[in-house]
């Protein structure tokens, strides 16, 4: 399966999903979508990826059945975003004594995490991290990058979700 976003010309931070001959709107990154990722930067990057694997809040929405490995976040659970440390963009316990995301939220955009397989193979200083398919916040509110659905439309998706699935982030241009 291939998930096609695509960025609604009428607001920079919203975009339109494509999976299965089903379209839904999405959050995307403050800035856009941009070919041109940079750490911190705001913007979605543009390009095809493999979707790796699914992070869950056991506790908040229990198991999903998925073909993509998947397992329960835990509190410890963390992202590391300081390109100047060798665990850049790379999933991490807590605490570090670098920069990180936390993945245990407390506002639920991480409840559903899909981790997006950009920049990890092998990931390159400063050239953005911890993108991830999550959660929406309230009126489709801007991502720091990642594209994100309201979590129902994102626990439908997710359970049709297999190895080799893709997502194609298209730029303003394509």
């Amino acid at each position: 399966m291939k998930i096609v976003v695509e960025q609604d010309p009428a607001t920079r931070h919203h975009g339109i999903l494509h999976v299965n001959g089903r379209t839904c709107p999405c959050a995307l990154g403050r800035n856009g979508i941009t070919a041109n990722k940079r750490e911190g930067d705001g913007a979605t990057p543009a390009g095809c990826f493999a979707l790796r694997e699914v992070r869950l809040r056991a506790d908040r929405v229990g198991d999903i059945d998925t073909g993509l490995p998947h397992r329960a976040s835990r509190p410890e659970d963390g992202w590391c975003d300081d390109p100047l440390d060798v665990r850049y963009n790379r999933a991490t316990p807590l605490p570090i004594d670098a920069s990180a995301e936390t993945l245990w939220r407390e506002d639920a955009l991480y409840d559903v995490v899909v981790v997006i397989g950009y920049n990890d193979a092998p990931p390159q200083a400063g050239k953005g991290s911890a993108i991830f398919l999550h959660v929406a916040g309230a009126g489709l509110a801007a991502t720091e990058g990642c594209v994100a659905l309201p979590r129902d439309t994102l626990i439908e998706i997710v359970g049709q979700l297999r190895p080799g699935d893709e997502i194609e982030i298209q730029g303003p241009a394509q």
